[in-house]
């Protein structure tokens, strides 16, 4: 009898964890910007900048002569993404976070979907280079008391298969469910200055967490 249970609790020690196992499969958020370089990165780096430890994009002397894209080179699906955003240059500066998005070949734009930032504009996602129309945002009036104008800003941005949600200082401003079967749902993320007056785009804490199941 007690061989039998020193076989059974040698079986039960040695079996791996079940899919129960929130330990061993919970998603961990990873870092994708160090804070001191733009490895793993490209885009034009005339335009964007490493500075105080934040991906900077723009210039409050010269003005942005068109859209510029800083992207990474790893392409993303179902995941969250949480970064701290702050956009200097006063109501004309605009800018965003791209995400399943893609490079168009030959042509400094992307096509994808973008959390929008600026006066306007804040917490709507936005269909750049491809439906080129607002998919779903929040009260504008209402955004003037959640975010913090030249100051930084929590944006989250939340992509599981068909629903993308977004949130800005805790506050959910996006539940949309894409309903085109057609639209990619993979692609890269890229921090965007807009072509306009003289302005600059702040990003730092770049963290994704996978959520591909």
């Amino acid at each position: 009898m007690m061989k039998t249970w020193f076989s059974l609790i040698a079986l039960l020690v040695s079996l791996p964890f079940g899919p129960n196992d929130q330990t061993t499969r919970a998603p961990k958020p990873v870092t994708i910007f160090d804070g001191k370089t733009l490895e793993g990165w490209e885009g034009d780096l005339k335009i964007f900048r490493v500075e105080d430890g934040a991906i900077v994009g723009g210039s409050l002397k010269d003005k942005i002569a068109r859209n510029e894209f800083l992207c990474t080179k790893k392409t993303y699906g179902d995941f969250e993404l949480r970064l701290k955003v702050k956009l200097l240059g006063g109501d004309g500066a605009n800018a965003g976070i791209q995400f399943r998005t893609k490079r168009i070949p030959n042509n400094y734009e992307v096509s994808g979907y973008q959390a929008d930032m600026g006066t306007g504009w804040w917490g709507a996602l936005y269909d750049e280079s491809r439906r080129n129309k607002v998919l779903k945002g929040p009260d504008q009036a209402k955004m003037k008391d959640v975010v913090k104008n030249g100051e930084w800003n929590d944006y989250v941005i939340r992509a599981e298969g068909k629903r993308i949600q977004l949130w800005i200082n805790g506050v959910q401003t996006v539940d949309y469910i894409e309903e085109d079967p057609k639209i990619e749902a993979t692609g890269v993320v890229c921090p965007q200055i807009h072509g306009g007056p003289p302005s600059e785009a702040w990003y730092r804490d770049v963290v994704s967490t996978d959520l591909t199941k």
